[in-house]
């Protein structure tokens, strides 16, 4: 069950279609998902990928920017994005030990698809939340096959969410967490635009747990949490992905990340030293943007843009917080009971429990 399915509405504005990242048009989203015992060992962990456009990213890149609201957390190629304002390859999230062999896969993949790679290189963005608890992340289980067969299943259709790829192993305030996607679509006279968002959910505390304001946390408190006798409630991080059809230039789509920062608060995340929260934004709105293929001698000495007059970007930064609370909701709901490797109960929140804790809170 998702939020909206349980009758809870967040915020004000509309879904789109499938109220998941993918409502935003070439945006394609693919799992690998592990869960398996290997030598032993639990395994609970995945891969999560994302194409921005509907084509090759290096040959239709898009504006991008990001935001650092906690940096306990780790995620490649958010420099050159700083530098230039492009994102020109598919994005991934997975465990913290899985970022190099992640990027890495994605590196050989576009050199095999490259006539000629040595006039050419590529930075992809990779980011990371721990499933230390659940899964064997020493064990550094992810391989490239794992890359290639999230490359493989991404999709334009609906979001699958919860303990799938990269969010297989993942904790949200105290609940089983993982994937959650959501999107908002403007008014016409807004600009019509769509923004689709997908979390990784790791993070939060239980007693902190808001939804549509109310302080459910306090009331699921009787719930045995996962950390009774191990870690530290709330440790953690989350990773926000935010796309928009909307055309804005690479200042802008920072700005539009570091709102993220306002749908986690309101859920009652945001606030923890041990956390790692990693937002990026990305807008397929220019289209005609030069390819990032350094050796081709036909490119443009200049490109026309297109950009959202600031005086009428307000819409977007309220539709991307209400997409990111709902989504982090819809990751919790999506999840299910799973044991660590000693036998600890990760449970997960389900839909009735839910709605009576929001009665408990005088939810109507």
């Amino acid at each position: 069950m998702r939020a909206r399915q349980l009758g809870i509405t967040l915020g004000l504005g509309t879904p789109g279609e499938l109220n998941a990242i993918t409502d935003v048009p070439g945006v394609r989203v693919g799992h690998s998902t592990l869960k398996e015992q290997i030598d032993g060992k639990q395994v609970r962990t995945g891969v999560t990928l994302i194409q921005p456009r509907a084509g090759t990213a290096r040959l239709q890149p898009c504006f991008a920017g990001y935001h650092v609201l906690n940096g306990n957390g780790d995620a490649t190629g958010l420099e050159w994005i700083s530098e230039a304002g492009l994102l020109t390859t598919p994005l991934a999230i997975t465990n913290t030990h899985s970022i190099g062999i992640v990027r890495d896969t994605l590196i050989a993949l576009e050199r095999d698809s490259l006539a000629d790679p040595a006039v050419y290189w590529c930075m992809p963005v990779v980011m990371e939340t721990y499933d230390g608890l659940l899964n064997d992340i020493w064990g550094q289980h992810i391989g490239p096959e794992h890359v290639l067969q999230a490359m493989a299943n991404a999709e334009s259709g609906p979001v699958q969410e919860g303990a799938v790829g990269g969010g297989t192993g993942m904790i949200c305030h105290e609940f089983k967490g993982g994937i959650g996607s959501a999107s908002r679509k403007l008014p016409a006279e807004q600009g019509g635009w769509t923004v689709g968002v997908l979390v990784q959910a790791n993070h939060g505390k239980r007693q902190e747990l808001r939804v549509d304001g109310y302080p459910v946390g306090r009331h699921l408190m009787e719930i045995a949490s996962p950390f009774a006798d191990r870690g530290t409630p709330g440790m953690g991080s989350i990773v926000v992905i935010i796309a928009t059809d909307a055309p804005l230039l690479p200042h802008q789509c920072q700005r539009l990340a570091q709102r993220a920062s306002i749908g986690i608060a309101r859920t009652g995340g945001g606030t923890e030293d041990s956390s790692g929260d990693l937002f990026l934004a990305f807008a397929t709105g220019n289209h005609d943007l030069p390819p990032a293929d350094y050796g081709r001698k036909d490119l443009p000495l200049s490109t026309a843009l297109n950009m959202v007059n600031n005086d009428h970007i307000s819409p977007l930064f309220s539709a991307a917080a209400e997409a990111v609370e709902e989504a982090i909701i819809n990751a919790i709901l999506a999840g299910e009971d799973m044991t660590t490797a000693d036998g600890v109960l990760v449970p997960g929140l389900d839909g009735q429990t839910l709605l009576e804790a929001m009665r408990q809170t005088g939810w109507r």
